[in-house]
Order: structure tokens, then sequence, then C-alpha cells
């Protein structure tokens, strides 16, 4: 992992276009603006994460029904 420190109105650039802007830091947060093509999707870590669990979950529920089903 590649940490970088930024103020306010710097940016880091990945690859040729895609563009990531320190729009301000308060207190412990930080807005970012991010400017890439429109198809490069972008989801918050926190998104991905919990439709990942409940994509398990509905796995775990599926598999359930079934052997129930089964017997």
């Amino acid at each position: 992992m590649l940490v970088l420190s930024r103020r306010p109105n710097e940016s880091i650039k990945i690859g040729d276009d895609i563009e990531l802007k320190i729009i301000e830091v308060k207190g412990d947060t930080v807005r970012i603006g991010i400017e890439a093509p429109k198809s490069v999707e972008i989801l918050r870590g926190e998104l991905v994460e919990s439709i990942s669990e409940s994509n398990t979950e509905a796995i775990e529920v599926d598999l359930t029904m079934f052997n129930q089903l089964k017997k």
C-alpha cells in the first residue's frame, strides 16, 4: 500500500485519467473529490463490504433451504 500525505487542494493522479483531490480536512474527516471516466466504477469500501456480507448470508440461507427441501 502506498501512503501519501496531502493538504487541501493538493491531488493524486492515478494513471492518465483518474485524479483524487483533497477538498477539505476538518477534524478527523477528509473530503475527497474524484475525477474519473464514467466507465470507472467508484464505490465506498463499507458499501462493498456490506453487499458482500449480504450475498454471503443469502447463499447460506439458500443452502439451508435447499437441504431442507432435499429431505
